[in-house]
Formats: C-alpha cells, structure tokens, sequence
C-alpha cells in the first residue's frame, strides 16, 4: 500500500509539471494582443520557462541534503504560487509569475529521474513511460482546454491560466506525506556519491550527446507548442480549433510513446530508434510548411515523433546511469545544457517572424533541428554506461 500510495502521489505531481507552460500556446496570440506584446517578446515568454528550468537544474544538487521528496514538495509549492501571481493580468507580473512557477517544475523535472532511478531502479523505463504519459496527457489536455476555459470563466485567459493551480493543490496534497521522511545519509550512499563524482559525466562523450538530444528534441517540442496555433490561425482554423490540434498532436506523442518500453528492452542499442523518430518529425514539419490544410496529419505524425523522442530523452538519464547518484548528475547536466538549447527556439522562431513577416524561414529552421536531432541520437542511442 505504501508503495502505491507513493507511486499515486509521484504520478500527480508529474501531471502538474507541463500544464502551466502547454495552456499557453493557444492563448499566447491573445495574450500578445490584449497586452501589446511583439511576438520577439512573446517569444521570450514563451521560452522563459524553459530557460528557468536550465538555469536551476542544478538546485537538485540539494537533494541529498534536504532530500529528494522534501525538495519536490517545495517544487510544487513554487508552482502554486506562480500561478496565481501569473494570471493577475500585468505584464510584469506575467513574467514573474512564470519565473517562480517554471522555478517549481525546474526542481520537479531533474528530481523525477532521481526518484525514479531510487525507487524503481529495475523499471527505469516503464516508470519514466508512466510518468511522461501521465505529464503529457494533461498537458494536451491544457492545451486542448485552454482557450474554451478562457471563454467560460472570469477572467477570460487570466482564469484559464489560472484554474490550474486546482490540480497543483491536490498533487502538493498526495506529496505531503512522503515529504514528511527525513534525507538519510549513510556511509554506502557517501560512498557511492564519491564515486559517481569521480567518474563525472561532465568528461564523457556519452553525457553530452544524451545532452545535445535532450534539448535539440525539446526545442522542436516548444516551437510546436508555442508557435505552431498562431502558424495555424493564419492558415484559417479558429484559435479553438488550434488549441485542438495541439492536443492531438500530444495525445499522438502519447500514444507513440507507449511503444517505447518494449522496444527499449527488445534492444539495448537505440540508434533505429532515434533515427526513425527524427525523420517522422522531419516530415511532419516539411508538411506544416508545404501542405498546412492537412494539418490533422501533420500533427499525428509529428507526435508520432515527438512522443518516443521524449521518452528515449528521459530514459537515457536513468538508463545510461549506474548509480541514482550519476543519474542526478546526469539529469542536472541535460536539463542544465537541454533546456538551455530548447529556450532559444521559441525566440528566435519569434524574431525571425518578426523579420520576415513569415513563417517559411522560422520552420525551415526547424526542419533543420529535426535532423540535427537524428544525427545526437545516433550518439545518445548507443549501449554504454555513464
């Protein structure tokens, strides 16, 4: 019962950890135009969360001092509190609120691999399948929601973005009484801490490219959630009808994501695996910019891409790891560099609309990180140990 009441709790706070960054998309074009934000700015808004989770990854180093559940707790509370500052409607306060809140999901994201690598050390990929899968159908969900919430309560987008802090609540609540444990420190884990750290994989190859894969996989991902409503609003579908879309582009990622564990296991090397996943995006992109009528297509194939791209991200931390201990570093180091790669891509995606007046530039710029993405994986995807 403990161990169900733990993986529950796990499971909640993992759907909380992509809602308050996927809900805005659909809403990120009303936003610019009832606040007067260019779209560089609002791309700026739309990156900042993902430049927050690169910058303090590294606060997970505090997790063998406070401890990992202690530490996620105060995870979700930065996230309750963001939300709320966020949807009070300034321009300012939108920007700080998305600060703390991306502040709250940058302790969650790098702690997740560590409690996975703790808790279930023999079912790294088929945890990391349940908790993506469980983070990404609420995410799509909020995608999917966002804009009819934003028609249906007070507010209109300060309340939709607001009513998220609703589920946040309930996951702080579950995640309360494994927090309450106290961090144990003994001689073994020491041990093997010194270990890990004298094997850093800040000086193997394997780390970087388990790296590189991280955040040129990511950077499609949040171009697409960020970008891709205002592509298709432009192209002629209502801002609900794009907020939909992104949904089944997420629920696809879900789906596609599901295949993953076992063909994971079936076969240690993963190089296929990452190849094919690339080039659905590759096509999916291409699409979007020669054929956007038939986006319905284009968005199954690219989270046909998207999806198992991120569960091979996410497994290649735990995977690739010996030690809970060089997993943390491990995560710490994608998600530092990851992320750090993912945040420039709303940008200049933003920027180079702003230039051109155009989308063709910005997506044939993705296209190429699509295959940038394959060429990391043929590196991330091999049978080796950090």
């Amino acid at each position: 019962m403990p161990q169900r009441a733990f993986f529950i709790a796990l499971m909640l706070v993992a759907a909380n950890m992509r809602p308050a960054v996927t809900g805005v998309g659909p809403l990120l074009e009303t936003i610019r135009q009832d606040l007067g934000l260019s779209a560089t700015v609002a791309g700026v808004l739309a990156s900042l969360p993902v430049m927050v989770f690169a910058a303090l990854a590294p606060l997970a180093r505090l997790a063998g001092r406070m401890g990992a559940e202690r530490l996620l707790l105060a995870g979700m509370l930065g996230l309750i509190a963001g939300l709320l500052v966020r949807s009070t409607g300034f321009v300012s306060t939108l920007f700080i609120g998305t600060v703390v809140l991306a502040t709250g999901i940058a302790l969650m994201n790098v702690l997740m691999a560590v409690l996975i690598k703790q808790h279930y050390p023999e079912r790294v990929p088929s945890i990391t399948t349940a908790y993506a899968t469980t983070m990404g159908g609420i995410a799509a969900l909020a995608s999917g929601v966002s804009v009819p919430m934003s028609q249906w309560l007070p507010g209109g987008w300060r309340g939709s973005m607001a009513s998220w802090v609703v589920l946040a609540v309930i996951g702080a609540l579950f995640w309360l009484p494994h927090a309450r444990r106290a961090p144990v420190e003994t001689a073994a884990k020491a041990a093997s801490a010194h270990a890990a750290a004298s094997q850093s994989p800040w000086r193997t190859a394997l780390a970087w490219q388990i790296t590189a894969y991280m955040g040129v996989q990511s950077a499609v991902f949040y171009i697409s959630i960020s970008w891709f409503p205002a592509i298709l609003r432009e192209t002629g579908f209502t801002a609900a009808a794009a907020g939909w879309l992104l949904t089944l582009l997420q629920v696809a990622a879900l789906l596609a994501g599901l295949a993953m564990p076992p063909l994971m296991q079936r076969y240690r090397d993963q190089r296929g695996l990452t190849l094919v996943t690339a080039g659905l995006a590759t096509l999916a992109v291409l699409g979007i910019l020669l054929a956007p009528k038939a986006a319905v297509l284009w968005v199954i194939v690219l989270g046909c891409g998207s999806g198992p791209s991120l569960i091979l991200s996410l497994s290649f931390m735990g995977l690739r790891a010996k030690t809970p201990q060089s997993a943390a570093t491990l995560s710490m180091m994608s998600q530092v560099f990851g992320y750090l790669i993912a945040a420039i891509g709303p940008i200049v995606f933003g920027l180079t609309h702003d230039f051109t007046h155009g989308w063709t530039l910005g997506l044939l710029g993705v296209v190429a990180l699509t295959l940038l993405q394959g060429v990391c994986g043929l590196g991330a995807g091999r049978a080796r140990k950090v």
